[in-house]
């Protein structure tokens, strides 16, 4: 059976994964710190309201024991106690134990219809217990209806005949815990609650914490693929051009001499774009500031039309004079693109493209205007004309969007319109697109 291979991660796609990693770390690490503390909380509630219900009841269990008396036969007398605490609530039951040890605890004293019964198995063995251990004992149990509660036994002694110490019984009450373990419910499901909110919260501030840390990270490897996008694009041309040349040169075709020249002028044009390339992707990085510097706008378009070959197809340059603060070499890149951009879409399959470049000075800015005679731009398309790998035809070229992206690095802009036809001839309005690039006009 074949399995399919897993697909290999991008590196952007990796950054995000390790995003997502981070953040999982944050929350687990806060929710284990904030269920370690939570737990500790609870335990500690869970201690405090046990220890202050025991508190109370070892005050009753200490004034039930100071109201016992002996008569002169050295038996126990309860008659204060029943006339002092006997309101049945809290419970008092007194065990005593025969002084011969004949037989365990016996009741001695219990209340009289009392609020809360416990299970008189439940009372026997806490006073059992008390007495055994010869200290206060505090247990959780069942009242005979049902409900919690707390029981608390507390032993006293009495002298016996000799002065001695001797082990006489023990004292046992109970409250009810209903409310006080409601509350304990109602503190931990409060503390989970808000254990769950803070570490959702932690998860958010981590997942906002990691994007803006491996922000940088995402925008190198953007700019590095739009790099490799651009380079890929301006010299598929030059390079099939090479390829063209080299076949010709194997059949015999050409002069080899042509051959060589041709070859030569595509080898400094491609390496003139891996410059641009890497100028471009220099200045992105802000390793490279833009080399401005006042520049004839009108001479830099006319050599950029005698240096573009358009064999069958007529240009037109309208051009006055007029300076810019640019960077030469970016805003040739930028005027070429506009005008191969119109020699390539700016007329019907089959026919001449018919261009006019116009370049004046209006203002603050030096303007070139570039206008085909084609059938104009589809309709919703100039929004996102200039996006990376959109054009008005469907081409995956990257030149309109490297002529808005060097407009926009001068603090200009780059615009187009649409006129819905052609016109007519050398001397008539071309109506087809129209895309005008705006730089700042020198000042001086």
């Amino acid at each position: 059976m074949n399995i399919p291979a897993a697909r290999a991660l991008t590196p952007t796609e990796r950054v995000r994964r390790l995003r997502r990693r981070i953040t999982a770390l944050f929350a687990l690490t806060s929710a284990a710190g904030l269920v370690a503390m939570a737990v500790l909380a609870v335990r500690s509630d869970d201690a405090r309201w046990r220890e202050q219900l025991d508190q109370a009841m070892n005050l009753d269990t200490t004034q039930a024991i100071s109201l016992l008396t002996y008569d002169e036969d050295d038996r126990l007398d309860t008659a204060d106690l029943a006339g002092t605490m006997d309101t049945g609530c809290p419970q008092l039951t007194v065990f005593s134990v025969p002084r011969d040890g004949s037989s365990g605890p016996v009741v001695d004293y219990a209340g009289k219809d009392p609020c809360l019964a416990g299970r008189p198995a439940d009372v026997r063995a806490v006073a059992g217990t008390a007495l055994r251990r010869e200290d206060v004992v505090a247990v959780d149990g069942r009242a005979v209806d049902g409900r919690p509660v707390r029981l608390f036994a507390e032993p006293f002694f009495a002298p016996d005949a000799e002065g001695d110490a001797g082990r006489d019984g023990a004292v046992v009450t109970l409250y009810e815990t209903s409310e006080a373990m409601a509350d304990h419910r109602r503190t931990t499901w409060l503390l989970a609650a808000g254990c769950a909110v803070l570490v959702l919260l932690s998860a958010a501030v981590g997942h906002v914490l990691s994007g803006r840390a491996i922000r940088p990270a995402l925008t190198a490897l953007g700019q590095q693929e739009a790099f490799l996008a651009d380079a890929a694009h301006d010299l598929r041309t030059p390079v099939a051009s090479l390829r063209m040349l080299a076949e010709t040169a194997l059949r015999g075709d050409t002069d080899s001499t042509e051959v060589l020249r041709r070859t030569m002028r595509l080898a400094d044009g491609m390496g003139g774009l891996v410059d641009g390339l890497l100028t471009r992707a220099r200045l992105m990085t802000g390793v490279q500031t833009l080399a401005r510097e006042p520049l004839r706008l009108d001479q830099l378009v006319e050599a950029v039309v005698a240096d573009t070959p358009a064999e069958g197809h007529r240009v037109t340059v309208r051009a006055g004079e007029t300076v810019v603060v640019a960077d030469p070499d970016l805003v040739r890149r930028a005027v070429a693109n506009l005008l191969g951009n119109a020699l390539a879409h700016g007329h019907a399959p089959g026919e001449a493209a018919d261009v006019m470049i116009e370049v004046a000075r209006e203002g603050r800015e030096g303007i070139v205007t570039v206008t085909d005679g084609g059938p104009g731009l589809p309709p919703g398309v100039a929004d996102a004309l200039f996006e990376r790998f959109r054009s008005g035809a469907g081409s995956t070229g990257l030149g309109l969007s490297i002529a808005s992206w060097v407009a926009h690095a001068h603090g200009g802009s780059l615009t187009a319109t649409s006129g819905g036809g052609s016109g007519g001839g050398e001397t008539g309005e071309l109506r087809g697109a129209r895309f005008v690039l705006r730089l700042p006009a020198d000042e001086s």
